[in-house]
């Protein structure tokens, strides 16, 4: 057997991280499909992976250099998917920390550093994109040192060996020269050289833990892991240890481990390595695999518990069945209890009214659940985010988060303004080449819906960036949103005209010839209160016309409300409709006197 190396890649949202996995790919020269090898940013496979330019899902690559088998784990780079991080980084020995020679860290690199740090790996410093005119290496190697120490690394770990790349042009050295650079190999040298081979006895008995869990049309349920101790061979014998603690025993279909990108079938892993198996039909993630003669199980992964809360319920508008492929609420149960196999940071509960509270680690976290069951033809309800609270000693606890802002210093003023309003603490501020680098403490609720007021206060420049710091006590006294909404009258087609009528009582979410129902809202009010709106209004011809008649009209560009900017918009007595062909927003009570009726007499509409 060659020797091995497990290897996991840990960056912050895009800085270059998937890039640099491409070139170490091609340049090891690791064997690739006529697809694979034709695309770029190999490792993001899903759809909204490459439409957003994130990792979304860890993967597993395998590449093979001077006779060395080095096993890389590409982990997501957002702190929502940490549920993802926390349970790959169990089948790493080591880490290559990916940071932006501009940026430096960010937020969401030190909450996966962090957990690394925790689990003893070596870290590999890697400052990429060099090639950048506005680069500062010596900048960013600085404060990539003192995120170690106020991590608190060990004098080992902060001694960490650091390599120049420029994944985009595939080619790395130990200095940030370009000139010098050849080729990606310094990267595949350093950690040959600094990551130590894995521990485990492969004459020991069994013992492989489970960290994902996948699916194969042929052979079922696919569990993969790393094998601590022993050796794991096909068509063995071997104890599923659950865990409740549970021991059943059962037989392998397949043994499979890892070359280039595809998963190839092996007669035996041994330890050390990283492997996947078929045959184990209730399979979670998690639990043991282990010898039936020894079964010992290996200690259950830890996540840390969800801080968002939403409410998914059965489509009931008077749009209701006609655009979704899956539109009952067995079909929605099922697919959510589905997403429960391979995501452990999230929690399903069902409610005693036939509808299901869904709790992640963040709004991104479920509204990416969200836009994956729209595609996949899921026609369903869901309300107004909430932060899951805590009660200790007494004391009501809410999730607070880190908030890190790189913006333009005209926009500081509204930046600050509006975090204090949403009760932010701010804890740093500094003003660098007209740049302003601004650091906050804000509770969780108060994010809600402020990243679109961000972009609009910076027009696009800002770059916010959160990730989750603790639990504290709740500030209380939240007021809900100062704006109220605009909301249909009746059903029918948006007319021109009715729109042209409105649109001077805020801002409009639609234009004209779409279908809307009584009680959808189509508009931001600029006041305070629900207003209800007639956009489906047309002009009456007669004979009587006027020189230039309605060439002064102009209608204003309707607002474009996405999944995301439709979840920060709506309040507690609205929610968001989500088909597969549309998202819309409307109230819980169509009808405006009744909603009106309940609110005048306290009933609540949540």
């Amino acid at each position: 057997m060659n020797p091995v190396r497990n290897v996991a890649i840990i960056a912050h949202v895009d800085h270059g991280k998937t890039t640099l996995v491409d070139a170490l790919l091609r340049q090891s020269k690791t064997h690739l499909t006529k697809d694979q090898s034709g695309a770029d940013c190999i490792m993001d496979s899903n759809e909204l992976e490459r439409e957003r330019g994130i990792t979304i899902f860890s993967k597993n690559l395998a590449v093979e250099w001077k006779g060395t088998k080095i096993n890389i784990i590409d982990t997501p780079g957002h702190a929502d998917f940490g549920g993802e991080v926390e349970r790959v980084l169990t089948m790493a020995d080591g880490a290559l920390l990916l940071v932006d020679a501009k940026e430096g860290p960010m937020p969401q690199t030190r909450f996966v550093l962090r957990r690394a740090l925790e689990r003893k790996l070596r870290v590999i410093v890697v400052i990429n994109k060099i090639d950048r005119p506005d680069a500062r290496c010596d900048v960013t190697l600085n404060r990539t040192f003192d995120l170690f120490v106020e991590l608190g690394a060990t004098d080992e770990q902060a001694d960490f060996p650091v390599v120049y790349a420029a994944g985009r042009m595939g080619v790395a050295g130990p200095e940030p020269d370009l000139a010098t650079m050849t080729d990606i190999a310094p990267v595949f040298d350093a950690i040959l050289q600094h990551i130590h081979p894995p521990a485990g006895d492969p004459a020991a008995p069994l013992q492989m833990l489970v960290s994902t869990i996948t699916g194969d049309s042929f052979k079922g349920r696919i569990a993969v892991g790393r094998v601590f101790n022993g050796t794991l061979r096909a068509s063995a014998q071997v104890a599923h240890i659950n865990r409740d603690g549970g021991v059943r025993t059962c037989k392998l279909m397949a043994v499979m481990t890892f070359s280039g990108l595809d998963r190839v079938d092996a007669e035996e892993v041994q330890a050390g390595d990283l492997a996947a198996v078929a045959g184990i039909a209730d399979i979670n993630i998690g639990e043991t695999i282990a010898a039936v003669e020894a079964p010992v199980a290996l200690p259950l992964l830890e996540i840390e518990r969800p801080t968002v809360k939403m409410t998914f319920m059965v489509n009931d508008s008077p749009f209701a069945g006609k655009e979704g492929e899956y539109t009952t609420s067995r079909q929605i149960r099922a697919r959510l209890m589905k997403e429960l196999e391979t995501d452990m940071a999230l929690r399903v509960d069902d409610n005693a009214d036939a509808t299901w509270e869904v709790s992640g680690r963040g709004e991104l976290h479920l509204a990416i659940l969200i836009e994956r069951m729209r595609r996949e033809g899921f026609e369903f309800q869901v309300s107004r985010p909430q932060v899951i609270n805590r009660v200790e000693k007494g004391k009501t606890l809410t999730p607070f988060e880190r908030v890190e802002i790189e913006a333009p210093e005209r926009a500081q003023g509204s930046i600050i303004q509006k975090m204090g309003s949403r009760k932010a603490e701010m804890v740093h501020m500094k003003i660098e080449r007209s740049v302003v680098h601004l650091e906050f403490v804000i509770p969780t609720r108060g994010l809600f819906g402020y990243r679109s007021e961000f972009v609009m206060d910076t027009k696009g420049e800002g770059i916010i960036n959160t990730s989750f710091l603790e639990y504290r006590p709740d500030p209380g006294s939240w007021r809900d949103r100062d704006q109220g909404s605009l909301v249909a009258f009746e059903d029918g087609e948006t007319a021109l005209y009715g729109l042209l009528k409105v649109q001077d009582r805020g801002t409009l979410f639609l234009g004209p010839a779409i279908r809307v129902y009584r009680g959808q809202v189509v508009g931001q009010n600029a006041r305070g209160e629900d207003i209800a709106v007639n956009v489906c209004k047309e002009k009456h011809l007669t004979n009587m016309r006027s020189k230039g008649d309605g060439g002064a009209e102009h209608f204003n560009t309707p607002r474009d409300m996405t999944l995301e900017a439709s979840l920060e918009y709506i309040g507690d007595d609205e929610l968001v409709e989500v088909t597969p062909a549309n998202v819309r927003i409307r109230k819980r009570i169509l009808d405006e006197s009744e909603h009106r009726r309940k609110t005048i007499h306290g009933i609540g509409v949540g």
